[in-house]
């Protein structure tokens, strides 16, 4: 009997080179692009509701596939996490689509607010920068069939994919009471 080889490196490496020119390029998108400044084109005014219902229904599908896979039922699990993925894709680029046209979004709360609108918010873009590769690994792990590396990545993903996506819809909900 042949011994089991050992699992590439290769597709890790891509989803690593993937995830940084992502994450680049948002960087640029929303701090260094000329010209993005908060000029609010009518066609993307409705975009931030969008992304928190995209990143509310995202949150909402990791919390039922974790509760699938501890009751052992693949098959459910693997259906809420791939919605949950789905989900968060088309956060990304209704996000980007936002972005591009309309610019960053100035919090204009005063007070004790200001601070803890500011940790959620930093934490939320750094934990997101943390979460994408890990998401993508821990579904490539899946696909590929490598279920022990799968089970041992998702457990530092799950709760760091759950809090980028609630903290996404905090953040929405914080900057709709300050800015309506």
């Amino acid at each position: 009997m042949e011994a089991a080889s050992p699992p590439s490196r290769r597709p890790l490496a891509a989803i690593g080179a993937v995830s940084a020119v992502a994450i680049g390029f948002l960087f640029w998108l929303i701090y260094f692009r000329e010209g993005a400044g908060p000029t609010s084109p009518e066609s993307v005014a409705f975009l931030p509701a969008v992304n928190a219902t995209l990143n509310g229904l995202s949150a909402i599908c990791l919390v039922l596939g974790f509760r699938a896979i501890r009751r052992r039922d693949r098959g459910l699990h693997q259906r809420f996490m791939q919605l949950a993925l789905a989900f968060s894709s088309l956060f990304l680029v209704s996000y980007i689509v936002y972005h591009s046209l309309h610019g960053d979004t100035p919090f204009p709360g005063q007070g004790a607010i200001r601070p803890i609108y500011f940790f959620i918010l930093i934490s939320h873009i750094v934990l997101s920068v943390i979460a994408l590769p890990m998401v993508l690994s821990t579904f490539y792990l899946s696909w590929s069939g490598q279920f022990a590396r799968h089970k041992k990545l998702a457990r530092w993903t799950f709760p760091l994919w759950l809090y980028v996506s609630v903290t996404g819809v905090v953040i929405f909900a914080m900057l709709r009471v300050y800015t309506s």
